[in-house]
Formats: C-alpha cells, sequence, structure tokens
C-alpha cells in the first residue's frame, strides 16, 4: 500500500451520489464497522475517495481513526471484500492513506449525534 495525500470530504448520503453503481458502493461500505466503534466507517468519514473505473474495478482510498488501530490489518480487507460483493463491480482495491489525518469533524452529523459529539 503507498501513501497518497487527499482531500477528504464530509460523507455525502446515499441520495448526493453521483450514480447508481456509487450508490450502491455505498451502501456495502454502510455494513462496514470499526468493531470498536457503533458506526459504519462511511459516516466516519473514514473513506476519503471512491473510484469506480473501468472493467468493474474500484479503487478506494480510506484511513482509520489511528495508525494504531487494532483492525489496521483487516479492516481494509473487509472493505474490498465488501465492495466487490456489490451488482457491477469485479475487484476493488484500498489504499490506506495517513493525510490528512483523520478527526472527529470528518464524521458525519449522524455520527457525530450516535457518538455524543453533538
Amino acid at each position: 500500500m503507498t501513501e497518497t495525500a487527499v482531500e477528504p470530504t464530509t460523507p455525502p448520503s446515499s441520495s448526493e451520489a453521483q450514480n447508481p453503481l456509487e450508490e450502491k458502493i455505498i451502501a456495502a461500505l454502510h455494513t462496514v464497522y470499526d468493531p470498536e466503534i457503533p458506526v459504519d466507517i462511511y459516516e466516519l468519514g473514514l473513506i476519503y475517495n471512491i473510484q469506480p473505473g473501468d472493467n468493474h474495478h474500484v479503487d478506494i482510498q480510506m484511513t482509520l481513526t489511528s495508525p494504531a488501530c487494532p483492525v489496521a490489518g483487516s479492516l481494509p480487507g473487509e472493505v474490498e471484500v465488501a465492495v466487490a460483493g456489490v451488482d457491477g463491480v469485479d475487484t476493488c482495491a484500498v489504499e490506506l492513506v495517513w493525510d490528512p489525518t483523520w478527526t472527529p469533524e470528518m464524521m458525519s452529523e449522524a455520527a457525530k449525534l450516535e457518538l455524543g459529539f453533538l
């Protein structure tokens, strides 16, 4: 995995996705959780970029809440499996990035509410 600086955005709701495939990918991401936090990784703001490409392949850039996260070795693989299971997607590659560093401000309003940040 290489490190690339990306500019994350606040997670949009599924209805704000650009196309039906992206909506399905986001729905799949809503099923993946960090086991220590009761909010899915998309709402946590851990997904920085979703790039559907040619040949039914999707590239995803994501981060973790901390480089010392105990699921650092397994969570990207869970994301790959979840997204590859979407109808219209055959393969998915996840790139783990650390720049910019994740902060609680990257969470959606729903996640902040669920975790008591509001």
